[in-house]
């Protein structure tokens, strides 16, 4: 049998199997936690949001290295 052929037919066959064992399926749901935001981080009308990045300032070196990577990177996707 042709596969690329009857692709659409292998599509719903493999549906009409995997819909149904996966709704029988004896599998626990993902483990999600509520998400409670601080009042210092919800932003009002009297006060700024602020974000505070933590992370160490390149050097000049590092940065140039980037940029030249980045031209790099730039030209081969034109």
């Amino acid at each position: 049998m042709n596969v690329l052929k009857h692709m659409e037919a292998v599509f719903i066959a493999a549906a009409l199997i995997a819909v149904p064992v996966g709704y029988l399926a004896k599998v626990s749901d993902a483990n999600a936690n509520a998400f409670n935001a601080s009042s210092a981080a919800i932003a009002s009308g009297a006060k700024v949001a602020t974000v505070t990045v933590t992370a160490k300032r390149l050097s000049s070196a590092e940065k140039s290295q980037l940029l030249a990577l980045d031209t790099v990177t730039a030209a081969s996707r034109l």
